[in-house]
């Protein structure tokens, strides 16, 4: 990708502290948090007991406090989800959303930018990029210095990227009746040697039979689609479009669908449904790639 950077401030940001703090949130997620470092971010999931999402999350670890950054829709929630769980352990857990700006740079190298708090590695968009933590007050200075030497996209430019690069986004793939390997976060933000966890069991067996309900693909179409279509097989629903983009790259429709086992094959032909009108779709192995390199 051609370096850039994104404006993600309005994500929630949590900072949690105390002696406990690695083995409390260590048993809250599904990577290992005593692998998380400052040098890179860690992609993760918070589940209930039944192995379905409650949050995905990037965390980082410094020497005394974690620093996590999740969806804006999940700012109240996720700090109440992990504080329900405190009991007798020493940890603090405090909300600095408003602290902190959160840029992420698409590039090789560390972008050379002076008032960042934080610099971690981050593959936001399955690539390798910088999240930029900055303090609020720095934000705008940091932003000014960014756009000397990237190039600032903008929300329906980074939503492009993110669908052509198959990556999932909490309200639209991620939702709280998702599992996480449905949304292939399996190879990302899942430790299957850590120890327990909250919706382990589930996850655990699920990876025993390698077998899940339904699968997050990709969808190509010569005509537009729209989240929320019904993508059907005859005249049985196997699935719908969760996100949905024209690829300039691709020189098509494309779109993300939780697609039905049985269904999941690249190559497999369905159909949407939107007004009774019938569009022709077919699967993809996600990432997207352009025509020529297929």
């Amino acid at each position: 990708m051609a370096p850039a950077f994104f404006d993600l401030s309005a994500r929630a940001k949590l900072r949690l502290t105390g002696a406990d703090r690695v083995r409390f949130l260590n048993g809250q997620t599904t990577n290992d948090v005593r692998r998380a470092r400052a040098e890179a971010t860690q992609e993760s999931c918070v589940l209930n007991a039944k192995g379905h999402l409650d949050a995905h999350l990037f965390l980082f670890a410094t020497p005394n406090d974690i620093w996590i950054d999740a969806d804006e829709k999940l700012r109240e929630q996720l700090r109440f989800r992990l504080e329900r769980y405190i009991i007798a352990d020493d940890v603090v857990i405090e909300d600095v959303t408003d602290q902190f700006a959160l840029f992420h740079v698409l590039a090789e190298s560390e972008p050379k930018t002076a008032g960042a708090k934080f610099c971690p590695r981050s593959r936001r968009l399955g690539s390798q990029g910088w999240d930029l933590w900055v303090e609020s007050a720095g934000a705008e200075k940091t932003r000014n210095v960014l756009a000397a030497d990237y190039r600032a996209i903008d929300e329906s430019e980074w939503e492009v990227l993110r669908v052509e690069n198959g990556i999932p986004r909490w309200g639209r793939e991620l939702t709280p009746e998702i599992i996480p390997p449905e949304a292939n976060l399996q190879a990302r933000a899942i430790d299957y040697e850590k120890g327990c966890y909250i919706g382990q069991e589930v996850i655990s067996r699920m990876k025993m039979s390698g077998q899940s309900r339904q699968r997050l693909c990709g969808l190509t179409s010569e005509t537009a689609l729209v989240p929320g279509m019904e993508v059907r097989a005859g005249t049985k629903v196997v699935g719908r479009v969760t996100s949905a983009i024209f690829s300039q790259r691709m020189n098509s429709y494309i779109a993300l669908a939780m697609i039905k086992r049985g269904y999941t094959e690249p190559g497999t032909s369905l159909v949407t449904l939107a007004d009774g009108a019938e569009t022709t779709v077919e699967v993809v192995a996600l990432p997207f790639s352009s025509p020529s390199s297929r």
